[in-house]
């Protein structure tokens, strides 16, 4: 049996954890994943985020910590943003280097209601999200299936990392984001565009297992994780959800900037000899000057970090509702 496949039990309780301020929340979207799942389920309940790290606790709790019945299936209803909060509550936090929790007795289910979603995208591809939910929720076993999907332990943070992480001109264009009135993927398209128009690289290094793969003027750097960022920009077109690796690709200084969102939405970017590609369990992305590294992960930029990030991955910790094949 494969072992990043789980035998299948229907859900029979579950939990929605939205986030009203996603890009593309709206209370009918709530609405309609709730009576979906209560049209299938023996009990629903329903949360709302109003500051972060809400939908964290609220997961950890019901899921750890609650006596009494305890939901097998989380739903998240939002972006990439809330999406990673959720898995921190699934997959617990680190007990250290290395080593995360034991596995969630309850699994995710996603519905996009962000910018990017790019963690929907890269599970479901572009099938409607209704359709996705009530494959879970009707036809375990048949149509959707639990998959053990990889994360990576971001040790500077402890923070868990679920779709990815990027350095560079892709970090930058989240807080441009902020000030779009766009929704949806567009929003983020138009950030990355404009902020790629004159960005300068930086000296950075990223090593794989010990080796150094790129070292030089760097555009960006991406982990993971999922194939996309921003749901629609192919940075890693050979990453695998559970194949117990990370994977990273580096794009030198040899590229210009402004070109980098069109290059990478057709992964073009990796016929380019500035581009370099790595495949391993421990990688370490860093920026030579001292600065400050520029780098999100799972949409949020991250203002703490330091200029080294070093990602471990986390084989088979997340069990998560997919297509079954």
């Amino acid at each position: 049996m494969d072992r990043t496949r789980t035998p299948v039990a229907p859900p029979s309780r579950a939990i929605v954890v939205a986030n009203p301020a996603s890009g593309s929340h709206s209370p009918r979207l709530l609405r309609e994943v709730a009576e979906l799942c209560g049209s299938a389920l023996a009990h629903v309940e329903t949360y709302l985020t109003t500051a972060p790290g809400d939908a964290t606790r609220a997961v950890r709790h019901a899921v750890r910590e609650r006596p009494g019945p305890r939901p097998d299936l989380v739903v998240a209803v939002g972006g990439d943003g809330t999406v990673r909060e959720v898995v921190q509550g699934l997959a617990g936090a680190a007990d250290g280097p290395g080593v995360h929790r034991e596995t969630s007795p309850a699994a995710l289910a996603i519905v996009p209601g962000g910018t990017g979603n790019s963690g929907y995208r890269m599970i479901w591809g572009d099938r409607p999200w209704d359709e996705a939910l009530k494959a879970v929720v009707t036809d375990p076993g048949g149509s959707a299936t639990i998959r053990r999907l990889d994360l990576a332990l971001l040790a500077e943070t402890g923070n868990l990392v679920f779709l990815g992480a990027c350095s560079g001109v892709i970090a930058d264009a989240l807080p441009t984001a902020r000030t779009i009135p766009l929704h949806g993927r567009a929003r983020y398209a138009r950030a990355f565009a404009q902020t790629a128009e004159d960005y300068p690289p930086y000296p950075g290094r990223v090593t794989v297992d010990g080796e150094v793969v790129h070292e030089g003027p760097t555009v960006l750097a991406n982990v993971g994780g999922g194939r996309y960022r921003g749901g629609q920009y192919e940075v890693l077109p050979h990453s695998e959800l559970d194949d117990g690796l990370l994977d990273v690709c580096a794009i030198g200084g040899g590229i210009p900037a402004v070109d980098v969102p069109e290059l990478t939405r057709t992964a073009s970017h990796l016929a380019h000899p500035a581009t370099a590609y790595g495949r391993g369990r421990t990688i370490v992305v860093e920026r030579l000057d001292g600065a400050r590294l520029p780098l999100e992960h799972d949409g949020e930029y991250q203002e703490t970090i330091g200029a080294r990030a070093t990602f471990t991955v986390q084989p088979h910790a997340l069990p998560t509702w997919a297509p079954a094949q």
